[in-house]
């Protein structure tokens, strides 16, 4: 339990309207599941959020680093510590028309970086408009979507580091490969340059609701879900693993494998983490079984059991 004296210091450092206690997840998360965070602040500046993993780190309480919370399970027993949430007050958006460069706050959504992008005729991160999650982890984990990938247009990151330390790194020092980068879960992304062209923001537009109506018609989004459970095995499809596992529709409490895309899980209505994170690992156990194919979940699962 966080002590008075520590809940009273981080309302100081912060302010009472962006310092929570005993936060229901379930609200801070796509899955719409999950425990309770101890507690949750929403920092403003870079400023805010190095003085909140200073003071973090000199009590030894675990911190969290959280965007949008469309690709993480928050277990049924909650988190001890704090979340620093970025999406509510860490997010920006700077455009350069001329240079074509866009500079973002980590806790920025994608599809506002892209529908901004389009209305200004730069084109180029038209395949992260229908991803739900914020830049800082899209950056973190390259995100992609129809054969486009956060690499494709990253000028420059800059980057917190657990000693404290700001780093900038290039496209070329981020490490980018398969939904992996160089930044490890104790870095905090803090800001994104990226290089976009011109183009007619028609054309743009008409590319993004194109990319929109296939997702829509491929994906169950109208069930709470985390995206893709696993990233893609080197020679094959997850999706088409599972389905071909007979795993289509199985259901363990709430949780369900989508009966639209086999590559996700989604909750029914009533789903726990518990549930969601036992299907997870069946899943995995049933693929190897049939297939002797190793799933890797690209789901971030984090907290206590129950």
């Amino acid at each position: 339990m966080l002590k008075d004296e520590f809940k009273e210091r981080l309302i100081y450092l912060l302010d009472e309207s962006r310092v929570s206690f005993d936060v229901p997840m379930s609200e801070w998360t796509s899955f719409k599941a999950g425990g309770t965070a101890e507690c949750m602040v929403h920092p403003k500046s870079e400023d805010e959020i190095i003085e909140v993993v200073k003071f973090a780190k000199e009590n030894d309480i675990p911190y969290y680093i959280l965007g949008n919370g469309t690709n993480t399970l928050v277990r049924d027993g909650g988190i001890k510590g704090i979340i620093i949430g970025l999406y509510q007050n860490f997010n920006s958006i700077d455009i350069d028309e001329e240079s074509g460069k866009v500079k973002v706050k980590a806790g920025t959504l994608l599809s506002a970086v892209a529908n901004l992008a389009c209305r200004a005729g730069l084109s180029g991160i038209e395949f992260a408009g229908g991803i739900p999650g914020c830049i800082g982890g899209a950056i973190k984990m390259n995100a992609g979507a129809y054969d486009g990938e956060m690499k494709d247009i990253v000028e420059k990151v800059r980057i917190l580091h657990e000693d404290l330390s700001i780093e900038e790194y290039s496209k070329e020092q981020m490490g980018f490969g398969y939904r992996e980068s160089v930044v490890k879960n104790t870095d905090i992304v803090l800001e994104i340059t990226v290089k976009l062209c011109s183009e007619d923001p028609s054309k743009i537009r008409s590319k993004m609701v194109d990319l929109a109506k296939r997702r829509k018609e491929k994906q169950p989004l109208n069930f709470p879900s985390a995206g893709s459970a696993f990233k893609r095995p080197e020679g094959h499809y997850a999706g088409k693993l599972i389905q071909d596992s007979g795993l289509q529709g199985y259901t363990v409490g709430g949780a369900q494998v989508s009966k639209k895309h086999a590559g996700f899980v989604v909750n029914t209505g009533r789903a726990t983490a518990t549930d969601v994170e036992q299907i997870l690992e069946e899943i995995k156990d049933k693929v190897y079984k049939k297939h002797n194919v190793e799933l890797e979940k690209e789901i971030i699962i984090i907290g206590d059991e129950e």
